[in-house]
């Protein structure tokens, strides 16, 4: 059976003594949509809470009555939120624009009218630096490849680089999505985990297909495994299989053996912000748009990546 994720919480009713109540309510709605997304919006609404409790000493409750009657100006307080966030916390551009832009939403959920026009206008954002992320080259898959220390990590990479599926879409395939049969092989990946909610189906190559076969002989493997019984003190051995893991205790699991490999390879560098590794999961997934790029002429020239 699969583990439950722990990692968002189930309800949001339990934080109602220490929030306020347009944040519970406006965060419950969206968790009906997707609970990841309520999540990350409880976190920034957190701060957009404290902004409030700082610099105009209340409520967003409070704030959000006053700004409906008049006292205060919408526009005014999204600029002052995003002067609080750029003084007081270290996070990107990008961050802090979203944080912003999630306040706004939370003002329009509790009716208040904001013109997208004046946002525009009257909340100056700072701007983020795009920065020009060259793809991986094939020899340098080859090189991570034969590093990979474990035939699960190995799969799993390669299944990245030959499908150019997102991180999570490749933890979630189960075996009854796996189609050998077809000519070529193909893999269904549930809409559960992709970012547009629909189903997906994924063709594979000939050496991803016997990759796969090789890690399900050995997945399913029968395994020995001991244990003590901490009341009788007596150990016990049996043969069994492992149960499946949800896909985000994989993600744990997998990101940091990747750190770890690349680490040993000499391309586990980071980026000039050093809170990034110049290769991550998602560098795969660019060198699959890059590959598919160069096979049709394009105005933006070979190795094109966003």
């Amino acid at each position: 059976m699969k583990q439950k994720n722990s990692r968002y919480p189930c309800s949001y009713s339990s934080y109602a003594n220490q929030h306020n109540a347009s944040i519970i309510k406006f965060v419950t709605n969206v968790s009906s949509m997707s609970k990841s997304t309520a999540y990350e919006y409880f976190r920034r609404l957190s701060s957009f809470e404290a902004f409030v409790s700082s610099e105009y000493n209340t409520t967003v409750d409070d704030i959000i009555e006053k700004i409906k009657a008049g006292f205060h100006d919408p526009y005014s307080v999204l600029s002052n939120y995003s002067v609080f966030m750029q003084n007081n916390i270290n996070i990107s551009v990008i961050t802090l624009k979203l944080s912003v832009v999630t306040a706004k939403n939370l003002l329009e959920y509790c009716d208040t009218d904001i013109s997208p026009r004046k946002f525009v206008l009257k909340v100056k954002l700072p701007k983020s630096v795009r920065r020009n992320k060259e793809a991986l080259s094939k020899e340098d898959i080859i090189d991570i490849l034969n590093a990979c220390s474990n035939i699960k990590l190995k799969t799993y990479v390669m299944f990245l680089a030959c499908t150019g599926s997102r991180a999570v879409e490749g933890l979630s395939i189960r075996y009854i999505d796996l189609d050998e049969t077809s000519n070529p092989a193909k893999v269904r990946i549930r809409g559960e985990y992709t970012k547009t909610k629909v189903d997906r189906i994924v063709l594979l190559t000939s050496e991803m297909t016997n990759q796969i076969k090789l890690w399900l002989e050995y997945k399913h493997r029968t395994r020995r495994v001991s244990y003590r019984d901490v009341l009788t003190g007596e150990t016990t051995t049996e043969y069994r299989n492992v149960d499946d893991q949800d896909p985000g205790n994989l993600y744990s699991e997998i990101r940091p053996a990747l750190a770890k490999t690349l680490d040993r390879i000499g391309k586990g560098s980071f980026e000039d912000n050093k809170r990034r590794r110049n290769i991550t999961l998602h560098s795969f997934r660019r060198f699959v748009k890059s590959t598919i790029s160069d096979l049709w002429p394009c105005e933006k020239g070979p190795r094109y990546s966003e």
